[in-house]
């Protein structure tokens, strides 16, 4: 199981109406559980759902499309400390071209482009934190 893997079924744990959830694979083994959870209807989570997402796609009223983080973890505009960012505002970029690095729990990984693209914003200053789907830079497609 992939760390994205794990950090999709916390979201998700967390998003739920459950109470506690265990999950058993031959060499993994993962309990979540909290205390006073309230039910919750299936339908309000979807809708819920639906609802934090379209919020998480357009930041602050900007609209646009997004490369957003593919888990929970830092945001890395450049290689290596000191060194130039991947992107800058005004670039043009390939699809499957790296634009950032997120890292989490000592990994790290490199996002691609989604497409030929022109990057318009990047939204985060290198070292911050980023949230699972929260969007890291807006672009233009060509």
């Amino acid at each position: 199981m992939t760390n994205q893997e794990i950090f999709e079924l916390i979201d998700r744990f967390e998003r739920s109406g459950l109470g506690k959830m265990k999950l058993s694979l031959p060499d993994f083994k993962l309990e979540l559980s909290r205390s006073a959870v309230a039910p919750k209807r299936a339908a309000d989570a979807k809708e819920k759902d639906a609802e934090n997402r379209k919020e998480e796609a357009e930041p602050e009223g900007k609209a646009g499309l997004f490369v957003t983080a593919p888990m929970v973890g830092t945001y890395y505009a450049a290689p290596a400390p000191g060194q130039s960012p991947f992107v800058l505002p005004g670039d043009r970029v390939y699809q499957g071209q790296t634009v950032c690095m997120m890292e989490a729990m000592k990994m790290v990984s490199e996002i691609p482009a989604p497409c030929d693209c022109i990057i318009e914003e990047i939204l985060k200053a290198d070292g911050d934190l980023a949230a699972f789907g929260e969007p890291l830079l807006r672009y233009q497609p060509c």
